[in-house]
Order: structure tokens, then C-alpha cells, then sequence
């Protein structure tokens, strides 16, 4: 299991230097939101600055582990609109965003993006899953994985839990498409402890990444949950993918919460060894 740091953590840094600062702090890899990378078109980035983002990876010795934030630039993408234009527009930026994935040498890309998947009339919810599907299917032939992430009803009305999620995935049976566990969003919507979700879930076999941070929006440690029990139930269950650390709230700022994060982490696996 590799631990990584989503990158708008410390999103004020050169590329270069996040990835020098994640993989100094000991963190095993990078996920990263396309839009820091270009706020207008990260969909578009060119085959140079996908080179470059590549190799200042590399030379930090830190791999680009996923991609997720996915749908934030450029605007006005929506997965259940019902007009064709935005519907056109958002499954091509989906495709090629997939493409970037390949290209940094990312093997999964996470889909939150609450705002753009608001179910509010007929065939949003049937529109959403063909996305869902035809996404799966290009991740698939790209060699990566697609998860479809479960949201706190507060973010979204469109699969808030992992139930739901898994739901949706086992119903399209696409080879490229499962779910992931976000801790804070399970801990504002979900009726079992965090811990308990993953030892029923992972042996399935849907869930593909965990998000780590706290129901209160903080980075591991920086709250009430505990994630000893969520690292114990996690190596119970077998789970061999990744995780990454995404707080919302960077306390005191973003590398300083970064360090605090992994420190924290790296000693509750200590503490588990035999």
C-alpha cells in the first residue's frame, strides 16, 4: 500500500518543488487535480508540459500515482446535463483527461467533482451512469482504473455512499470502472465506522483508492478520527492499492499540514508492525 499527497495541498509550489517536498516528507507518490496544472484547458496540456510534469516526477524519485478533482476546469462540465453541447463537451474532457492520465504515468483517476453531477430532473441519474460507463471503457483501454467516488449528501445528490457507488458499477459491469473510499465523506453520510466499510468492501474487489483525511475536513491526525483502525483494517483486508492524503483545510499551511499528515501516518504503521 503506498501513501500519497494530493498536490493542491501544496499547490504554491512549482511542480518541481511539490514533488521534491512529497517525496522528502517520505510520502510514496503524487495524485494530482489537472487544474493545478493549467486553470483554463488541463485536459488540452501540451505534449512538452506533459513531458515536463513527467520528468520533474521522475527526478524527484516520487511517482504520479492518480489523477482526481477531475472536472473543475475548465467550466461549466456537467455529467447529467441534458443539453447536448455540455454533454459533448464534458465526455471529451473525461477522455482526454484519461489520456493525460497515461501519459504521467498514473495508473487511476478519482471522480468527485460534486458540483458537476447534481441529479435535478428525469434521465440526470441514466445520464451520469453512461458516463460512468463510457469512462470505464476508455480507462480500460488505456490500462488505468476509473473510480467512481461516493460523496457526502452535503457535496451531492447523485451516489453518496459506497453502497450506491458499488451499485452502479456492478450494474454496468465495465472492466475499467470501480469505487473508492473518501474518509470524510464517509464519516458525514455513511452509517458504519470507516474501518468497518473497508473490511466489507475491499475483499469485493470495487474498491480501487481511499482518500485519508477527517470528517472535519483536516488532514489525518488534525481531528477526532482515529486512522489507526482504518490502517489495521485496511492491511486485514488485503488492500494493495494506494491512498492519498486530501484535506480541504491546510493547518497551519500546506506543507506543514503535508508533514504533519505522513509523520502522523508513518507512526500508526510502525506502531501496527510486529
Amino acid at each position: 500500500m503506498r501513501i500519497a499527497l494530493c498536490n493542491e495541498v501544496v499547490a504554491d509550489l512549482p511542480f518541481a518543488r511539490q514533488c521534491a517536498l512529497a517525496a522528502a516528507l517520505g510520502y510514496d507518490g503524487i495524485e494530482i487535480a489537472p487544474f493545478t496544472l493549467d486553470r483554463e484547458a488541463p485536459h488540452r496540456l501540451s505534449a512538452g508540459r506533459r513531458a515536463e510534469v513527467r520528468r520533474a516526477a521522475a527526478e524527484a524519485g516520487i511517482p504520479i500515482t492518480s489523477l482526481h478533482w477531475l472536472l473543475v476546469a475548465p467550466a461549466g462540465l456537467s455529467i447529467t446535463s441534458g443539453d447536448p453541447a455540455v454533454r459533448a463537451r464534458t465526455l471529451e474532457v473525461i477522455e482526454r483527461l484519461i489520456g493525460l492520465a497515461a501519459d504521467l504515468g498514473a495508473r487511476l483517476l478519482v471522480h468527485g467533482s460534486p458540483a458537476q453531477r447534481r441529479a435535478e430532473g428525469p434521465g440526470d441519474a441514466a445520464r451520469a451512469e453512461e458516463a460512468m460507463a463510457r469512462a470505464g471503457e476508455w480507462a480500460a483501454r488505456a490500462g488505468l482504473t476509473y473510480c467512481l467516488e461516493p460523496l457526502a449528501r452535503r457535496e451531492t445528490n447523485w451516489v453518496t455512499t459506497v453502497a450506491e457507488a458499488a451499485e452502479v458499477v456492478r450494474r454496468l459491469g465495465v472492466p475499467g470502472l470501480r469505487t473508492m473510499l473518501d474518509l470524510c465523506a464517509a464519516g458525514n453520510g455513511e452509517a458504519e465506522p470507516a474501518a468497518a466499510l473497508l473490511e466489507r468492501w475491499v475483499p469485493t474487489g470495487l474498491i480501487a483508492h481511499v482518500h485519508l483525511n477527517d470528517r472535519n475536513r483536516r488532514a489525518p491526525g488534525q481531528g477526532a478520527d482515529r486512522f489507526g483502525p482504518v490502517l489495521a483494517a485496511l492491511r486485514r483486508a488485503g488492500y494493495a492499492g494506494d491512498c492519498a492524503v486530501e484535506p480541504f483545510e491546510y493547518l497551519p499551511d500546506g506543507p506543514t499540514c503535508a508533514a504533519r499528515a505522513i509523520g502522523y501516518l508513518r507512526g500508526l504503521q510502525e506502531e501496527s508492525r510486529p
